[in-house]
């Protein structure tokens, strides 16, 4: 008896199935029971978190216990083709402009709860800032930002569930935010708040399995002239939209000294 076969199947049948698999995993700090997609295979989920063998080994053996209650199983051993460095992440110079936009994004994140608490889009200040919002997201975290992933970096890794899953995330977000745009139009104040907390949380996870467990796995599987091929593409990218992400780095700035004056406001 054996995983193997429970290798090749997706996180989320697995979790669908044995629900306890799910408490094993977050053992582990692996979360893939709240994720939006969950079409990974479980092979991948254990290497892109590039666990010890040791902790590899018990994992699977904890999850064979729960699928397969008294029996003796043979656990397999991932075969991986690169072995992470422990401790700090460290990007090669490609992966880092993409972490660097991030740095951008998560600005516009932090600050929609309290940019929302009170938005009213019959007012045109309001509606402004919901309207420049929406436009930093489609110009700079996708247009720009996702473009380089999915054109350049995901390309390279086609056909891999969890470059699947990242991409069906990319189109989740993009539905969130037409459905917010629509909801300016009807003056529905409700579902812009419900589409930007929604956007926020999905892209808030999403950032994160990036840069803590994507990039790294991504990087340490390019080659020294692929990172430099990237390298070169990505800016190229960059020069085309110079003075735009210029622009949109702006206002990921303003909007979070707003949003900081406005919490030093209320704290007083």
């Amino acid at each position: 008896m054996s995983m193997e076969i429970y290798l090749n199947k997706n996180i989320k049948e697995i979790i669908n199935q044995f629900p306890k698999a799910a408490d094993i995993l977050n053992e582990y700090d692996i979360a893939c029971a709240p994720c939006n997609v969950g079409t990974c295979l479980l092979k991948d989920v254990v290497e892109v978190h590039n666990l010890s063998s040791e902790a590899e080994h018990g994992l699977l053996k904890k999850i064979a216990q729960v699928i397969f209650p008294g029996k003796d199983v043979e656990i397999p051993k991932i075969k991986r083709k690169v072995a992470h460095a422990a401790g700090q992440i460290k990007y090669s110079p490609a992966i880092r402009k993409l972490v660097d936009e991030h740095v951008y994004i998560k600005k516009l994140l932090t600050a929609m709860p309290i940019m929302l608490e009170s938005i009213d889009v019959s007012s045109a200040e309001d509606k402004e800032l919901i309207l420049n919002s929406i436009d930093f997201i489609r110009s700079y975290a996708d247009k720009y930002h996702h473009a380089k992933e999915e054109d350049v970096l995901f390309k390279k890794f086609e056909g891999i569930e969890i470059i699947k899953a990242m991409l069906e995330e990319h189109d989740i977000g993009r539905g969130h935010v037409k459905a917010a745009l629509e909801a300016v139009e009807k003056k529905d104040n409700q579902t812009i708040r419900e589409r930007f907390t929604a956007y926020k949380e999905l892209l808030k996870e999403h950032i994160k399995k990036e840069d803590e467990i994507l990039y790294p796995w991504l990087d340490k599987n390019l080659s020294v002239s692929e990172i430099g091929e990237m390298f070169s593409k990505f800016s190229e990218v960059d020069k085309q939209y110079l003075s735009a992400s210029q622009k949109y780095e702006g206002f990921a700035n303003k909007i979070e000294e707003k949003i900081q004056h406005k919490e030093v406001l209320q704290n007083d």
